[in-house]
């Protein structure tokens, strides 16, 4: 048998049917029509974002929407956050649909000139990650007519100590190396552009608050000191995010408040250039990695050489991030239940796999479950974030995930 990481909070503790925003999994399923289907529980997601508001009330709070697109959800998280952050045209596309276009960053290191048309024409704030795209984007706006808004993306000189994707202190594709940062702004506000100020992400997964704190102090300094440098005052200063969730056996979650005091004393105390500027923090997956659930139905229970095996409708085609092959470099199980069976005692230990041809396609590694029979379902939790639309959906020709968002 294999740990699994525990429940969130917010399913922890339920026995008998597993019960989403009030409703039993089974009866989303009917509601759905089939399976898979992913189920977003948006009240979940707006006590996140309440607890960020408490925590740091001095911030703007962004949502980075590569976490999770989902039309209906991103049209019901904008109206509670203060931007939107996106990486692709298409993310652009969708962002202009719930928000003004000045509540808007593009962030990303290889943004085509179509991109970068319409993001200057938007009016959305492209976070620069080179000289040749900011030169690109002069280019551009003189084509058009029309300034754009820039900030400087920097690939900072630290690193977020234990983050799952280290973003700084190494050479990057992302950003401009922070000692190239400061002549950048300069040749950025010399030319005319609407200079928005710095984005500034040194890694992302954090549970360690210490190295949260740590690393925000450390942006506070870099941000003053490029300022500084380039003679100008920021508008804004985009500290990141990082803040991480626990998926796995051992995670302890992340403590918020904690962060928030270390960052507003920072504050207090932060470097005059740095008075009027506003702060921001992008977060993603800590938003609605644990409101959501997936849901797949077992399709057969079979044995081989003394191994349980639970194959069930959906994989790594909906769920490449519980299967491990999303960065994970050792393979750890997710929460796994089976729904109908919550707080049961466990009798089996199964592997829970997809129904795609190959041995990645597993969801569950040697897992204590309930006994269950063909026809139920089986619930993958921390399933929010990076599910349906950072896995290879056309993979084998499996129909999509059905993805429903409850109301808050």
């Amino acid at each position: 048998m294999k740990p699994m990481g525990a429940l969130p909070p917010e399913f922890a503790g339920q026995s008998g049917s597993l019960s989403i925003a009030g409703q039993s999994a089974n009866d989303w399923a009917l509601q759905a029509g089939d399976t898979p289907l992913f189920v977003y529980d948006m009240a979940i997601v707006a006590a996140r974002i309440a607890r960020f508001r408490a925590a740091m009330p001095a911030i703007d709070l962004h949502y980075a929407i590569k976490a999770n697109p989902h039309a209906d959800l991103l049209a019901a998280i904008a109206p509670l956050v203060d931007g939107l952050d996106v990486a692709s045209s298409g993310e652009l596309a969708h962002a202009l649909t719930a928000k003004p276009a000045a509540a808007i960053s593009f962030a990303g290191p290889g943004k085509r000139d179509d991109e970068l048309v319409a993001a200057i024409t938007a009016g959305a704030t492209l976070n620069v990650e080179s000289e040749g795209e900011a030169a690109r984007a002069f280019a551009i706006g003189d084509r058009l007519g029309l300034t754009p808004r820039m900030a400087v993306r920097v690939n900072p000189d630290i690193e977020l100590r234990g983050s799952g994707m280290r973003m700084g202190g190494r050479a990057s594709p992302f950003g401009v190396d922070a000692v190239r940062a400061a002549a950048l702004v300069t040749a950025i506000v010399g030319a005319g552009a609407d200079w928005r100020g710095f984005h500034i992400y040194a890694g992302s997964q954090a549970l360690d608050p210490g190295a949260i704190i740590e690393t925000q102090a450390a942006t506070l300094a870099l941000a003053a000191r490029l300022a500084d440098e380039a003679g100008v005052a920021p508008p804004l200063v985009n500290l990141g995010g990082g803040f991480g969730v626990p998926y796995f056996a051992g995670d302890v979650a992340l403590d918020v408040e904690r962060v928030g005091d270390a960052l507003a004393e920072a504050l207090a105390s932060r470097a005059a250039i740095l008075g009027e500027t506003r702060f921001a923090i992008e977060l993603g997956r800590w938003l609605v990695a644990e409101a959501g659930v997936y849901l797949t139905r077992i399709v057969d229970v079979k044995q081989s050489q003394g191994e349980t095996f639970v194959v069930v409708d959906g994989g790594l085609n909906h769920q490449l991030a519980a299967s491990g092959n999303f960065g994970t470099v050792v393979r750890r199980n997710y929460p796994i239940a089976v729904a109908a069976r919550m707080g049961q005692e466990t009798t089996i230990t199964a592997s829970v796999v997809g129904p795609l041809c190959t041995p990645l396609d597993r969801l569950g590694d040697k897992v204590a479950l309930p006994a269950a029979d063909v026809g139920e379902l089986i619930a993958i939790f921390m399933a929010g974030a990076y599910g349906a639309s950072a896995s290879p959906s056309a993979f084998l020709g499996h129909p999509p995930a059905i993805e429903i968002v409850t109301q808050s």
